[in-house]
């Protein structure tokens, strides 16, 4: 489903990414991980379109996204989950839920919300009872519960997701991660990256290992996670920095 040959990003005149290859087939969970500052944030804002200046190919169902917005990339069927949740914190549960929906029902206005409403609310109870509540107080786990459910009211067919349990507590990290395993269930394809390596390698059917912006391993979960240089190196890593604020909307396909 997303095919990414010799991927080389640039921030400025420092090269972040230099030279990648990686594949995501079709309902695959595929866990990308290695130290802070290796790049793995910046492939997927890559993929997504947030990042402009990057060279090489990104296939999505076999068609090039080079040149394409965020917008367009969205409307392709690729959602991303923004490290730091970027939810917009004055706004409802319920509107916030409605941007994610944006990007398909700005075309077509009677394109099943509230169906996909009720599977959001469905996935997360919670967010029924916060429905009318002002994002911003949610709990940091509830927003994180918001963000995915924002992300899929888009209808992807392909889900990104950038350090989902950064900063939850232990119980709220199970609860992500067991929707996570949730979806890939149904069918969903993911592109993960996450800081507890662990976790997300337990889930995950691959991995890629990047350090300092290259591909230094590869192969299947299990095998990572049996693997001792990986494991001593790579297994409890640390936190990316966050994605700056301006991006959220851009990540849900927004355009104004």
């Amino acid at each position: 489903m997303l095919k990414i040959t010799d991927l080389k990003c640039y921030y400025g005149r420092i090269q972040a990414v230099k030279g990648i290859t990686l594949s995501v087939g079709p309902g695959e969970v595929v866990s990308l991980i290695g130290a802070n500052g290796s790049g793995k944030s910046t492939v997927l804002q890559a993929v997504c379109g947030l990042l402009q200046r990057w060279e090489g190919t990104i296939l999505f169902q076999g068609s090039s996204v080079k040149g394409l917005n965020p917008p367009e990339i969205v409307r392709r069927g690729i959602s991303l989950v923004p490290e730091g949740r970027m939810i917009f914190a004055p706004l409802s549960v319920l509107d916030n839920l409605k941007l994610g929906a944006y990007s398909r029902s700005r075309k077509n206005p009677k394109s099943n919300f509230e169906e996909d409403l009720e599977k959001a609310l469905t996935l997360f109870p919670v967010l029924r009872e916060r429905i009318n509540q002002p994002a911003g107080t949610l709990s940091g786990g509830e927003q994180q519960m918001l963000a995915v459910s924002r992300a899929l009211m888009a209808r992807p067919s392909m889900l990104l997701l950038d350090e989902p349990c950064m900063g939850l507590a232990p119980m709220m990290v199970n609860k992500i991660l067991d929707t996570i395993a949730l979806l890939k269930s149904r069918g969903m394809t993911i592109l993960l990256v996450e800081q507890n390596a662990r976790a997300a390698l337990q889930i995950a059917d691959r991995g890629y290992v990047l350090e300092t912006g290259k591909m230094v391993y590869e192969g299947r979960a299990a095998d990572l996670l049996a693997d001792p240089a990986i494991t001593n190196a790579y297994l409890g890593i640390a936190a990316t920095p966050k994605m700056k604020p301006e991006t959220a909307a851009a990540s849900l396909g927004l355009t104004f």
